[in-house]
């Protein structure tokens, strides 16, 4: 574990501290790239234009012409927070604009897979829907397009994966429109935008082309700034590159919902998870809020979360609220035991105390296919490995398969791996795709083996000992005039996110006193220059040495109606 300081560019500091910033944000913006005061800019206005994000205009025309003509539209869902929340927006962005027979399906992850397939298609085509728009997938869904194309169907891809390549060559569905920032010749600025912000786009450019029409002529013009709570959400969820336009998405969200301006099903959420809206921040949408809806497509229908998100009606949402919550309890409960025996699995591999191998990739016939991603994730972070868990597939005539889901470090490009291996050994993966953090493949169990064997090949060819130590980057120290609470309210209401960090400090410190509290987290008292401050180390047991340098968070507890500061430990490293 190295622990590194930040570098923060004096010119870009002064520049934001003479254009008004807290000299503490100007230092934490500018370690993070912003260069100006115009892109902590958050308003509408600054929006990147739909024009520039291609197939957006198309888009736009196809379902204006829908609307006109009163057809059936169903929205192809993911079974992820992105993709509900993509659903939830495409969903009541069209019955704002118009369009009076909007219906969805969404996939279920055991049975159907992920993706439009060609059954999909046939069951949109039964619902008797004349127009398909997927949200969240379809940027490699070839045999989904095709047969919805076949059996009649407009077909309107809205995505932002990747898409896949074949021969060196990308390769697209032929479906009537694709809007996707990461297709060729697309020259829209923000390739980190999320699924839900695709569709949001795709909305905005249809209000514009129904203004164009005449639309609005003898009506209100509908606002869509409602939406935005969900676009948030979605987009935080997702974990994609906060950058600047993700960011003002996200700050605008945030107003709405601190000015409880949201859809009922998120206020209701907002309660079950115990969490005040009036304050929420993006650790709400990242950890409260978006684990109870993705709980419902990892153990049971993400209709249910869909359905919470749609829903205006108070009671109807606490009642879905409350059944997402008691799913993610469950959730958590299979987790907890899967983290345990994949973290068993794992340290088994690093044998007398030589490092984990440069991937690894760990299977049980007793693990839930619904949580392996999130499983995987703990592995990666605890061992600061590309890591993959699989586990049986349950989908009735697919028994023989292991669906597997995994997760990287900085300077290892997941998905290219995948392709690569793929290269390499043509019979091992039977589908994959994602991105560079994160991705997902299915193999027959008999290749789990060679999978791993060809995926740690890759991995130690690319990975050097720098790559493969762990390393936190942190805004160096924390100076004393700096902590204090009003300062750390300041600090909570900002966007921080993938891409943009939230503040961590680090110095080292004395430690005056540590104990064990609830058995898994140790609380600290320490010296942080002449003074006692209270820490805390989420599930960590191990004892800290009289001095050590830490990387830490503020926060603020109370007890007794006062509020103080204090520090939520995220690493240490030991000094020698």
């Amino acid at each position: 574990m190295k622990i590194v300081p930040r570098d923060v560019p004096p010119r870009s500091a002064w520049a934001l501290e003479q254009a008004g910033v807290h000299p503490l944000l100007a230092q934490l913006y500018a370690a993070r790239g912003v260069r100006g005061a115009d892109e902590l800019d958050d308003g509408l206005a600054r929006l990147l234009p739909p024009s520039s994000l291609l197939g957006a205009s198309a888009a736009a025309a196809l379902l204006a012409d829908a609307i006109r003509l009163d057809r059936r539209i169903c929205i192809v869902a993911d079974y992820d927070c992105d993709g509900a929340t993509a659903c939830a927006v495409g969903v009541r962005g069209l019955r704002l604009l118009g369009a009076r027979q909007v219906s969805y399906i969404v996939p279920d992850r055991v049975i159907d897979g992920y993706g439009l397939t060609a059954p999909i298609s046939q069951r949109v085509k039964d619902s008797g829907a004349d127009l398909l728009i997927t949200v969240d997938n379809g940027i490699a869904s070839f045999e989904g397009v095709a047969t919805a194309r076949r059996l009649g169907l407009q077909v309107l891809v809205t995505d932002h994966h990747l898409p896949a390549s074949s021969a060196g060559a990308i390769r697209l569905p032929e479906a009537d429109v694709i809007v996707n920032p990461n297709q060729p010749d697309c020259g829209f600025e923000s390739k980190s935008l999320a699924g839900v912000g695709v569709m949001f786009y795709v909305l905005l450019a249809l209000r514009a082309e129904l203004r164009l029409r005449g639309e609005f002529a003898a009506r209100a013009e509908p606002k869509l700034d409602g939406l935005l709570p969900l676009v948030a959400l979605g987009t935080v969820s997702d974990v994609v590159r906060l950058d600047a336009n993700n960011r003002r998405l996200v700050a605008q969200g945030l107003k709405r919902v601190r000015a409880l301006a949201m859809p009922a099903g998120m206020r209701c959420l907002f309660e079950v998870a115990g969490r005040r809206a009036e304050a929420a921040t993006t650790f709400d949408f990242g950890f409260a809020l978006g684990p109870r809806i993705n709980a419902a497509g990892r153990l049971s229908d993400m209709t249910l979360g869909i359905e919470c998100l749609l829903s205006d009606d108070a009671a109807r949402a606490g009642e879905l609220a409350g059944m997402l919550d008691a799913i993610n309890r469950e959730r958590r409960e299979i987790e907890g035991g899967m983290r345990d025996q994949a973290l068993a699995i794992a340290e088994s591999m690093c044998q007398d105390e030589q490092a984990p191998p440069p991937a690894i990739c760990i299977f049980d016939p007793g693990f839930h296919e619904g949580v392996v991603g999130i499983v995987a994730s703990r592995i990666k972070d605890k061992l600061h490995r590309p890591t993959f868990v699989f586990a049986a597939s349950s989908a009735p005539g697919h028994e023989h398969e292991l669906k597997g889901s995994g997760r990287s470090i900085a300077g290892f490009h997941l998905r290219d791996a995948l392709d690569l291996l793929a290269k390499r050994q043509p019979d091992v993966l039977l589908r994959f795709g994602g991105h560079a953090m994160a991705a997902g493949c299915t193999i027959t169990s008999e290749n789990f083996a060679a999978f791993e064997r060809g995926l740690r090949l890759i991995a130690q060819e690319q990975l050097d000992q720098a790559t493969l130590t762990r390393r936190i980057e942190t805004d160096g120290p924390l100076l004393a005039h700096y902590r204090r609470v009003e300062l750390v309210d300041v600090l909570h209401k900002e966007v921080w996110g993938q891409g943009f960090a939230a503040p961590t400090f680090s110095e080292e410190l004395e430690v005056l006193s540590q104990r064990l509290v609830g058995e898994k987290h140790l609380a600290l008292k320490l010296r942080h220059q002449g003074q006692a401050v209270d820490g805390i180390w989420f599930g960590h047991t191990d004892p800290l040495p009289a001095r050590v340098k830490l990387a830490f968070r503020l926060d603020a507890d109370a007890w007794n109606g006062v509020r103080r500061v204090r520090f939520l430990i995220e690493a240490a490293e030991l000094s020698f």
